[in-house]
């Protein structure tokens, strides 16, 4: 669209420049261009732009009582305009005014002004109005009017003695309207005024450098018109001058002064002591010089005037006071306001009917100005029609002839007012517009501008619909006009108003022959009118019959919240209110808090229900912004405009940074520093407190401030050849932050010399390389002079074309950039404040691009110059790097330069620097140590990092050692996983897919997440539904969900280390059911009822592995009645076969030997069967009796309570019977153990989904490994010692398969089934076993393992109560929770001992028992197949 615009736009302005070109040659609108009007189209006129203006304006005026007053007004136009005033906005009635008249010029004149207590006719403000009937109104600024009030004294004069030579102030205030008329009179005499003895603004007399001509009767008078008015009179005594001192006091400071841009200001300081101060004065810490200044000037006393202020006078100004034996200071701020002034004024336009225009206006002044638009005298009130665009520009939609005439922007501030105006002329619609078009039409009527020729007019368009119409817009298309059947070359306008509005708008097509148009920014459930016309090159033809068109009613959703508010709490919380919706649309549910911190483009938001919320864990001391939505039943409203603020700051969290020492001489330390890290400065640094003392234990610490923009300090006053330490601590309003470490350093024996220039160095070198040549050299033999630097000089053939100045404490330099094969004279020179010294040469050729050697090339020293014997500082060596922690690294090394006891007994020192390569452009940090280690903090976690260390001594240092490298340790997740979003899986409503980001701050390897979710965001964290997910997937799928309910869901990460920070809540609401997913989750919801969610059957519930539930939950397509029969059928004999050949072929591996050990096993343990690690087990294949379970039908319950019933229905007389509990007791058992252990993905769907807390073990390497959890009402136990020494001979051959199954279960995808398919039971009845009846009674603790005791059975003689289980008819309803324990586990060896024995230990009569129960089942499936 763009594109097609600015080709409308060029084809307009083209055939504008070919008509002019054309009209050029006619003389006629030739000569009316010279004459300054516009061209003319031929065959009609065009209104010209009359001058109408004002020559002068009213201006502010002071007046007073009785006296006249003239405000000047006179106006230009052709005809001559009629004058008339206004008086604070009502006309004036001036003919029977006998006080106001108006002059022929038309000012106003009044006479004899009225002024008193209760009666102010005469002030106010008046704004002169011009008018020329047939073109329209101009009004001026506004004036203002103010008459002096009655003589009154705010402070009056006080009797007071000054002493020769010194200052005296005797106050006279009074309002400021009189303060002009202000007079002194000393001994009853008018006091004439000069250098010495001046009157201040205020009225205020200051006599400076007394004498005693000066002592005598003082008194003001007010002269405003009436009988003068004096003030008390006053004795002024001039005392001779003491011997004494008196303390230094201002009798006047200076106060804060607001002046207008080109005024005066006067700024009073009057101070008197003994000895008699001189006073100074300085702005923004500048010293000022008024004596060498035009603009300012010191009066008598010590006042400071400023002549002629601008902008760039405004600040803070000091006066001080110093008169030898003490000081004193007194500031004040000077404002400097700019009157209003227009950088761009409105201009004249010509405009057609139905278009849009824009009156440009920009203001600027100080304070800011307000702009308001009038139109022929009136303020304009911005509608629907007249808006304010961009601050101050007035568009006008949709043209009318009566928006003809005068529109003038009007600015106003505090200082005064302008006004500038502009015509708007509308032409007819037959007559083209004759300029080209300005930049105040808008873009939507810039089009077909051209002037027209004669020739035949298109028809009406034909067709014209509204093809697409919503709440805000509207497209319309058409058919081309039948008398242009093609239309190739037809451009059209759209013209449309609202039903009942006159005020008609016209939108352009983009591109000749195109018919189709949208009008966008209309009003939701409003009529609107359209009519379309189209135009050739002749011009516009016939209108469209109007088409009447309602756009769609918006959906109700809530405004923005009036009146938000937000203000900082703390240094880490905001607390953000605001007010209900005025237009809510409804019951508003909740509000989203926005909120994103400055800089960033991460914006967080938290759901709130009430008005207000305070947002913690901020950062301290940083800008964020806030907005806020408010949601109903539709969604989300309007957003509000964003509020700013800064939370508040706190003492800064670390230490400087960087912190050196450069010994000055034998008695000075330069301290120098760098400020703490932005993100813990917590505020602004107000400054920096440095604390020092002597090396010696006992010696007083000295303490200095100074300001927080200044990063060293001088340190004098020390004893020579002494050892320091220092430190520093960053300041800001809230206190003190940490200091860093302690640092030493040495003062000099003795002050090296600096009355001359440094000798020359002592060695040179330099070694070419292809494109650089890298110089080193040794200092001075004499060191006894001072060194400030080092100047490097070179060039081809000279060495004056670079010079390079370097540190005194360097001692090799790369010059780079040079050209191969070419021969560089080099001069190196040390110089110091004085100078520079004697220079020492070498020169070097550069090696070509082929050579790859590397000769040293060493420098051949002038006679003059002997070679020394250079003992450069060796570098440490053995640098090693020990972790200590996630963010601390001790870095040692070793000293070859020092004695074998590496004892440091001088004052050298070491600098450590560390950097990290990710990123790759990290920069080194450095930090300085005094002892062969220091301790690197505050690194990052998990981070690969490289140390060296140089040492330093005096002026002499090493270069950098090898680099040692170590990587942090990791730390736990300090960030929660990010962007994290729910969408729901398509064709499965019930099922969403959860999607994330690794956290930012990870601190390691992550491995595992943890998604929560609750219906309820408020609800405490452990009553939300729990999902792991192992490994470092990034997706997700929670299925069986309840439709259309909103959920809230929140994602933890782990590493090694332990679980991070949770993520931000994210809303998701699951779809409504459709017909496509109603029947498969229907059926799988079994007894729940339609759309609602599993029922809670218990931790111990497994899902069936046939029918409509999949082992996740998630629905399958159900089989018919026929092949159900048959695969019961065929199940049930395929099960009789294989449990008969089992059965006989263990009875004959029974041998008599066995017998008896189980026999001795038995007697010793009972039915005392150990329940033994989880992860030990291999878990049951129950899938039978899940069978039995789903397959009874549920409907015919006689309770519809759905909780547990102490009378169960029994099935038949098995249901009742107890078994043995040496085998069903391990068989429940071993169930009980691995539902702690499913996998993750079957958890999902079991304890995942429940209403309750989900107890179980997360399959995370975090948890210890001998713990389980275990939803059993009791359990049986055996002690570990009986285990190993009893039934340890009978192995089974697939036990040792068991104690990996739960690796392999924690491995599992969310997409595979329940592991209970490829896990073979260890027994070959115990699939087919009914649960066992666990004994009642008070648990005993083993004491074989006093440490983690179990829950152990009693005696064998207790009586066993029936089996208390959930009713046939509430097996598809929910039920209470089971109790919970979790024991502590023996040993994997042990356990595995214990199970493989159990698990072959059987006698043939519980063989028998098996066998009857399987007949059972097998009657029981019979019967419903049947049925």
């Amino acid at each position: 669209m763009a594109a097609e615009r600015g080709a409308r736009r060029l084809l307009g302005t083209s055939s504008f420049w070919l008509c002019c070109l054309l009209l050029l040659g006619r003389p006629a609108p030739a000569a009316a261009a010279r004459s300054g009007s516009p061209p003319q189209s031929p065959g009609s006129s065009v209104r010209t732009f009359t001058p109408f203006y004002f020559l002068v304006e009213p201006v502010d005026t002071l007046s007073v009582r009785g006296s006249s007053v003239i405000l000047n007004c006179s106006a230009y136009s052709e005809p001559s305009p009629k004058i008339e005033w206004k008086k604070d906005g009502t006309f004036l009635n001036l003919v029977s005014d006998d006080r106001r008249q108006l002059l022929p010029d038309g000012s106003l004149f009044i006479s004899n002004v009225v002024h008193s207590k209760h009666n102010k006719p005469d002030e106010g403000y008046y704004q002169c109005v011009a008018t020329v009937e047939s073109l329209g109104t101009i009004v001026s600024r506004t004036a203002k009017l103010t008459v002096a009030g009655l003589p009154r004294f705010a402070s009056q004069p006080e009797p007071s003695s000054v002493y020769a030579g010194n200052s005296a102030v005797l106050n006279c205030e009074v309002s400021v309207d009189l303060v002009p008329f202000v007079r002194w009179e000393q001994n009853r005499q008018p006091l004439p005024l000069d250098d010495r003895v001046i009157k201040l603004p205020s009225g205020t007399l200051v006599v400076s450098n007394a004498t005693e001509g000066d002592g005598g009767l003082y008194r003001c008078t007010v002269e405003s018109g009436g009988p003068p008015k004096y003030s008390d009179e006053v004795e002024l005594k001039v005392l001779p001058d003491p011997e004494f001192t008196s303390n230094l006091v201002f009798l006047k400071q200076p106060s804060s002064l607001v002046r207008v841009l080109g005024q005066n200001a006067v700024l009073p300081c009057v101070a008197s002591g003994l000895p008699p101060p001189a006073i100074r004065w300085m702005k923004n810490e500048k010293a000022l010089d008024p004596e060498s200044s035009e603009k300012l000037a010191l009066l008598a006393g010590g006042s400071l005037e400023i002549s002629d202020v601008t902008e760039d006078d405004a600040g803070t100004y000091f006066c001080i006071a110093d008169n030898g034996n003490e000081t004193v200071e007194a500031q004040a701020e000077l404002t400097v306001q700019v009157q209003p002034e227009f950088l761009k004024q409105p201009t004249n336009i010509y405009a057609h009917e139905s278009m849009d225009i824009v009156f440009e206006c920009e203001v600027t002044g100080k304070p800011t100005p307000t702009v308001k638009w009038v139109k022929n005298g009136d303020v304009v009130i911005p509608s629907d029609y007249f808006k304010i665009v961009k601050e101050h520009n007035l568009q006008v939609l949709g043209l009318v002839k009566s928006d003809e005439g005068f529109y003038q922007c009007i600015a106003e501030n505090d200082v005064g007012n302008v006004q500038a105006g502009a015509q708007l002329i509308i032409l007819e619609h037959d007559v083209a517009i004759p300029t080209l078009p300005p930049t105040s039409l808008t873009s939507a009527t810039t089009d077909h501008l051209a002037p027209a020729t004669t020739g035949p007019l298109p028809s009406a368009p034909r067709d014209v619909v509204a093809s697409l119409v919503s709440t805000r817009f509207i497209k319309l298309t058409w058919r081309t006009p039948a008398s242009d059947p093609h239309g190739d070359n037809l451009t059209y306008s759209v013209f449309y108003t609202k039903e009942g509005i006159v005020r008609e708008r016209v939108e352009n097509t983009s591109r000749p022959g195109e018919m189709q148009v949208t009008i966008q920014n209309l009003m939701p459930a409003t009529v609107y009118i359209f009519r379309v016309m189209a135009q050739n090159k002749h011009g516009s033809g016939e209108s469209s019959a109007p088409l009447r068109v309602e756009t769609q009613p918006e959906v109700q959703l809530p405004g923005p919240a009036p009146n938000i508010r937000a203000h900082a709490a703390s240094p880490t919380s905001i607390t953000v209110t605001w007010e209900t919706p005025l237009s809510g649309n409804g019951e508003i549910q909740n509000y989203k808090l926005y909120y994103m911190e400055k800089g960033t483009d991460k914006e967080q938001d938290v759901d709130v229900s009430s008005h207000s919320h305070t947002v913690n864990g901020l950062k301290k001391y940083t800008e964020y912004s806030f907005r806020v939505v408010a949601y109903n039943k539709h969604g989300p409203g309007v957003s509000t405009q964003d509020v700013a603020v800064r939370t508040l700051s706190d003492v800064p969290s670390a230490a400087p940074q960087n912190l050196s020492l450069e010994v000055r001489n034998s008695k000075s330390i330069v301290i120098h520093w760098q400020p703490p890290p932005p993100a813990t400065q917590n505020g602004q640094i107000t400054g920096y407190k440095i604390r020092y003392r002597k090396a010696s234990r006992k010696s007083d610490v000295t303490e200095t401030l100074v300001p927080g923009t200044q990063l060293s300090q001088l340190i004098e006053g020390l004893d020579r050849g002494t050892e320091y330490n220092f430190r520093v601590a960053a300041l800001t309003i809230n206190g003190t932050g940490p200091a860093t470490d302690w640092l030493s350093a040495e003062t000099f024996e003795s002050d090296l010399d600096e009355t001359r220039v440094p000798e020359v160095p002592s060695s040179l070198h330099v070694r070419p390389l292809v494109t650089s040549i890298v110089v080193s050299w040794t200092p001075p033999e004499n060191q006894n002079i001072v060194v400030r630097g080092y100047a490097i000089g070179y060039g081809i053939g000279s060495p004056h074309a670079q010079t390079i100045k370097v540190d005194y404490k360097q001692r090799y330099y790369t010059i780079e950039n040079l050209d191969p094969s070419s021969h560089y004279v080099i001069t190196l020179k040390a110089f110091n404040n004085v100078g520079e010294g004697i220079p020492l040469y070498e020169s070097a050729v550069t090696r070509p691009h082929t050579d790859t050697s590397e000769v040293d090339l060493f420098v051949i020293n002038a006679p003059y110059t002997p070679v020394p014997d250079p003992t450069p500082m060796m570098p440490p060596v053995g640098v090693q790097a020990s972790i200590l922690s996630h963010d601390t690294i001790r870095i040692t090394w070793a000293d070859n330069s020092l004695p074998k006891h590496q004892k440091i007994t001088d004052s050298r020192y070491y600098t450590v620097r560390w950097k990290t390569n990710i990123p790759a452009n990290t920069k080194y940090k450095n930090a300085n140590a005094t002892t062969l280690s220091y301790l690197v903090t505050g690194l990052k976690a998990n981070t690969l990092y490289e140390f060296s260390v140089m040492v330093t001594k005096g002026r002499r240092s090493s270069t950098w050692s090898m680099t040692a490298h170590g990587t942090t340790f990791e730390f736990v997740p300090t960030s929660p996983p990010k962007d994290v979003t729910v969408v729901s899986k398509e064709g499965k409503p019930r099922t969403i897919i959860v999607n994330w980001q690794p956290p930012s701050e990870a601190n390691g390897k992550i491995t595992g997440y943890i998604i929560y979710y609750s219906t309820d965001v408020n609800a405490e964290i452990h009553d939300w539904v729990i999902e792991p997910v192992v490994g470092n997937r990034l997706t997700h799928q929670i299925q069986e969900l309840t439709l259309d309910t909103p959920y809230y869901f929140k994602i933890q990460a782990r590493n090694s280390k332990g679980m991070g920070p949770m993520s931000e809540a994210v809303q998701f609401r699951t779809p409504k059911a459709d017909s496509s997913d109603k029947m498969p989750n229907d059926q799988a919801s079994g007894s729940a009822g339609k759309g609602s969610r599993l029922p809670d059957l218990g931790s111990d519930y497994k899902p069936p592995m046939s029918g409509s539930n999949s082992p996740h939950g998630s629905p399958t397509s159900p089989l018919d009645s026929s092949m159900l029969l048959v695969i019961i059928v065929s199940v049930g004999v395929v099960t009789i076969v294989v449990v008969v050949v089992i059965a006989v072929f263990c009875t004959r591996r029974t041998t008599s030997h066995q017998k008896k050990k189980r026999a001795a096993c038995k007697s010793v343990n009972g039915s005392h069967k150990y329940k033994g690690n989880s992860k030990d087990v291999k878990p049951p294949d129950l899938w039978i009796h899940h069978e039995r379970l789903e397959l009874k039908p549920i409907d015919k319950s006689p309770d519809p309570n759905p909780i547990m019933t102490d009378t169960p229905i029994p099935r038949n007389s098995q249901d009742i019977t107890p078994v043995d509990n040496s085998m069903d007791s391990n068989i429940h058992q071993r169930r009980n153990s691995y539902r702690g252990h499913e996998s993750e993905d079957s958890m999902s769907t079991l304890a995942g989904r429940r209403g309750m807390r989900p107890k179980m073990m997360m399959p995370f390497d975090s948890q210890p490994p001998q713990q389980s959890v275990r939803n059993t009402p009791s359990t049986d136990t055996m002690p570990a010692s009986s285990s190993q020494t009893c039934c340890t001979d009978h192995q089974d051959p697939e036990g040792a398969t068991s104690s990996s199954y739960l690796a392999s279960s924690q491995e599992e995808d969310s997409g595979q089934s329940l592991p209970t398919a490829h896990v073979r039971p260890s027994h070959p009845l115990k699939s087919f076993a009914v649960p066992a009846i666990p004994p009642p009674g008070p648990p005993t603790y083993d004491p074989a393992l006093p440490s983690t005791p179990l829950l152990s059975q009693q005696a064998l003689n207790h009586h066993i109560h029936s089996v208390k289980t959930a009713s046939i008819g509430t097996l598809g309803r929910s039920r209470p929770p089971m109790p919970v324990v979790v024991p502590s586990a023996p040993e994997v060896q042990e356990t595995t001992r214990m199970l493989e024995d159990s698990e072959s230990s059987y006698e043939p009569d519980e063989l028998t028992k098996e066998m009857a129960h399987l007949e059972g089942l097998m009657k029981d499936l019979n019967a419903i197949t049947t049925a």
